[in-house]
């Protein structure tokens, strides 16, 4: 697995620091995984972080004692710090927050749950500290979502990696097989291309299950004529992708290579507008405008995308404003997803996705397999 390099994590912390001291705080207390990772290139199933305006301390557990050292090895700036025998995170924790004491740190609360919340502030308050965590969600992962050029350097290469497991698939007769058997196919595939693991379940959904926007693959077996949507991603290097195409098990009727078509030409549309300054609710527009000029309004029942990067599912959401909220314009470096479909219930469905960066001036397409059968 490539990480990134020392100096490229030394330039994500600056950011991060600077975000701190314009919200005049001291420090960070990072508990979300991903976020870790984004900062100190440490993956793990646990771990804390403790970033302030001189000290980045990474806490971790014994299982990760090596990978610890390896960190601090290979990035300076990075003070390793092992969970002693019998020690909890929030133990921990209040002891490195220690030195800082009369500082004002803010913490995550998004990914801190309240019984560790508990836990850390009184271990805080055993240890006199006098000023209160402040929850302040976001610092990280607004980073996070302009992707610098070593991540970009990931998703282009995941991007095509996909793009040929895509077509390997796409050129597979379908038909007489069951969801569950090309799931696994599909995830065999996506190992031989170097993905570490499937960024989620992957999703076969034949005949009537297209319908379902979120199926899963279980044991139908595919007929001919079906339409089949094909839903899948897989991690490189920490960072994940995502396609759908659907295709119809041959041969495919007039209705469903219409519909196909339809879907395909809502994604142009969405594609079309992405620009540095756009609105998301823009680009969700554009296809679900699309959509509506062939009578299917009511069938495109989801957004038109999310960001990707370190999780499947990360900012900027691709969809209609939610009351009350409104998402950041597009800017250059943001990766996402355009998936619009169409679900008729009791018949099946279509999903035409790809991977998406926005550029300077424009968007460029990451993936690349055939969309229409």
């Amino acid at each position: 697995m490539r990480i990134a390099p020392a100096e490229r994590l030394s330039a994500r912390v600056k950011g991060v620091r600077d975000t701190l001291s314009a919200r005049h705080l001291d420090g960070l207390v990072v508990t979300s995984l991903p976020n870790i990772a984004y900062l100190t290139g440490f993956f793990a199933s646990a771990g804390a972080l403790v970033l302030t305006r001189e000290d980045v301390v990474l806490v971790g557990d014994s299982r990760y004692g090596e990978s610890l050292a390896a960190r601090a090895r290979e990035c300076p700036f990075i003070r390793p710090v092992q969970l002693p025998p019998g020690a909890s995170y929030e133990q921990e924790l209040a002891d490195v927050l220690g030195p800082f004491r009369g500082a004002k740190m803010g913490f995550e609360p998004n990914h801190l749950t309240v019984s560790r919340h508990r836990s850390l502030v009184k271990g805080l308050e055993q240890s006199d500290w006098d000023v209160p965590l402040v929850g302040c969600d976001g610092i990280v992962e607004q980073h996070r979502t302009h992707k610098d050029a070593w991540e970009l350097a990931v998703l282009r290469d995941g991007g095509a990696r996909l793009s040929d497991v895509a077509k390997r698939i796409l050129s597979d007769a379908l038909a007489g097989r069951t969801e569950s058997e090309v799931a696994a196919e599909i995830e065999w595939q996506l190992r031989r291309a170097g993905f570490e693991r499937p960024a989620f379940d992957t999703i076969v959904a034949a005949g009537p299950n297209a319908a379902l926007p979120h199926g899963r693959a279980g044991q139908r077996r595919i007929e001919r004529g079906d339409l089949v949507v094909l839903d899948f991603g897989g991690v490189l290097d920490g960072y994940c992708t995502d396609l759908s195409r659907t295709v119809a098990a041959r041969p495919a009727g007039s209705r469903e290579r219409q519909l196909i078509e339809h879907v395909v030409e809502a994604q142009a549309a969405a594609f079309a507008v992405v620009k540095p300054g756009t609105a998301p609710e823009s680009v969700d527009e554009a296809a679900r405008r699309t959509l509506a000029a062939h009578g299917m309004a009511d069938a495109f029942t989801h957004g038109t995308g999310h960001g990707l990067g370190l999780e499947v599912h990360e900012a900027p959401r691709i969809s209609r404003v939610r009351t009350g909220h409104a998402e950041p314009p597009l800017g250059p470096g943001m990766v996402l997803t355009l998936e619009p479909g169409a679900y008729f219930p009791g018949w099946g469905g279509v999903r035409i996705e790809d991977d998406v960066l926005v550029t300077n001036d424009g968007a460029e397409w990451l993936t690349d397999a055939p969309k229409v059968p």
